[in-house]
């Protein structure tokens, strides 16, 4: 549960600077939004992982 909180915040993190990017074109913060949906794409997997070993665990 700790990695699903690590990525609820780093998607609330993420909203200013999509919003500077979407609705003021700002390219630095683009750039930023890119990051940190890489660093959601490898926590997402993982939790992916986690999830798949506790529940073959309990198999």
């Amino acid at each position: 549960m700790e990695k699903f909180k690590a990525l609820k915040d780093l998607v609330a993190s993420i909203e200013t600077d999509a919003s500077a990017f979407y609705e003021k074109g700002n390219k630095a913060a683009g750039t930023r939004v890119r990051n940190a949906m890489q660093k959601l794409k490898v926590v997402a997997t993982e939790i992916r992982a986690e999830v798949t070993e506790l529940k073959n665990k309990e198999s």
